[in-house]
């Protein structure tokens, strides 16, 4: 059981998941835009494309003729996906998922109009005239975002009409790859952000973790917490809706599938083909298997028997506040002297205003006060200085 493994873009997730997938003796070529990305410091080769050429894509896939392609990130040629298929190349989770997943339109369209999941309101433009018709049509506040990014970028609350032309600029100026849309959505009062990491086996059921509650701002994730608390009711919409959007997307892998928790039930948000951001909560030791074990094993056919809670955690991320090319990290020390406390290290080779550049992980007993626990992580973090 020896596969040769591209993983399309190597940040701090990628990172996981190919220290994951040596532990199982596997062959992993990290790819990304830029030299000396997290994952390629742990993979036993790389490569340096712009994965939204078709031509260097295609390229690299020839050069190394892989067993599996992982995607990492959004911006990618992922037509060309359906080719490699054929080829044959397993395609992680599947050439569709990943194809519908980096588009927000795709995948929107599919769990609203095709599956009919409960999600809120939206429109798409392309020009600034639609986006204001959009806007009075759903009224304010309402979320914008482009319909290809990652991380949050480009995404945010309009509040007021005085900003709308602010609000679009910034969306699509940060849209990645070559689709200049965004999509406009009805703001859901939800009282909690939660991610359902779900698990589709080549020969299994689906399985899911342990509900993880999160907390966003600029749209990216800044702490998470497992468990969350969560009705019967509610977890057993989520679990219905999850299972029959990936089970619509195919393939087998881990999937983050996101929604709104809210007085009048559960909404579908949105959905990645692969390790969430979130799910970094899991390095704390919160299940028998981390998130990257997870797809590791799923990928590459492996059982798992079962997803438990084995204790709770929380994490909170450690930012940068502007950029540079040498920088240093201290408090590294400091943080570690609470008990019960982890931190990782991404190893990004440079800094720009917000990026993520470490994790700060905290456990305790599964009966311990989360709220303890989120502000024991975010000491943890604040401790650490990107210099």
């Amino acid at each position: 059981m020896h596969k040769k493994i591209l993983l399309l873009g190597s940040g701090e997730l990628g990172k996981e998941l190919v220290i994951a997938l040596k532990r199982l003796g596997q062959t992993v070529i990290a790819v990304d835009s830029y030299p000396g990305a997290p994952a390629m410091q742990m993979a036993d080769g790389f490569e340096v494309i712009d994965m939204l050429n078709g031509e260097q894509l295609d390229a690299v896939v020839a050069k190394h003729q892989p067993d599996l392609i992982v995607p990492e990130i959004e911006a990618i040629r992922t037509e060309r996906f359906y080719d490699y298929e054929k080829q044959p190349v397993q395609v992680v989770p599947s050439a569709k998922a990943a194809n519908f997943t980096m588009n927000r339109k795709l995948i929107r369209d599919l769990a609203s109009k095709e599956l009919g999941l409960r999600t809120a309101k939206y429109f798409y433009a392309t020009t600034f005239e639609e986006f204001t018709a959009a806007v009075k049509e759903i009224g304010l506040p309402c979320v914008v975002k482009p319909l290809m990014s990652s991380s949050g970028k480009g995404q945010s609350v309009l509040k007021n009409e005085e900003e709308q032309q602010t609000v679009w600029e910034y969306a699509i100026n940060n849209s990645r790859g070559d689709i200049k849309e965004v999509i406009i959505e009805e703001f859901i009062a939800f009282h909690t952000e939660i991610t359902l990491l779900t698990v589709t086996q080549k020969n299994g059921k689906t399985l899911f973790c342990p509900p993880i509650g999160h907390r966003q701002e600029r749209g990216d994730y800044q702490e998470s917490w497992q468990p969350v608390a969560i009705s019967e009711k509610d977890y057993t919409g989520a679990c219905a809706m999850a299972e029959k959007v990936t089970a619509a997307l195919t393939g087998a892998g881990l999937w983050g599938v996101e929604f709104f928790l809210t007085d009048k039930g559960v909404y579908f948000s949105e959905l990645s083909p692969r390790p969430h951001d979130t799910g970094m909560v899991t390095l704390a030791g919160t299940q028998n298997l981390s998130e990257f074990e997870l797809h590791a094993r799923a990928i590459l056919g492996l059982p798992i028997p079962e997803i438990k809670l084995e204790r709770a955690g929380a994490s909170a991320v450690v930012l940068a506040n502007k950029s540079a090319e040498q920088f240093t990290i201290t408090g590294v020390e400091k943080a570690l002297e609470q008990t019960n406390t982890d931190i990782r290290i991404f190893g990004k080779p440079s800094t720009r205003p917000y990026r993520r550049m470490a994790v700060a992980l905290v456990y305790d007993a599964t009966d311990t006060d989360m709220n303890v626990l989120r502000k024991k992580a975010k000491q943890a973090a604040d401790q650490i200085t990107i210099q």
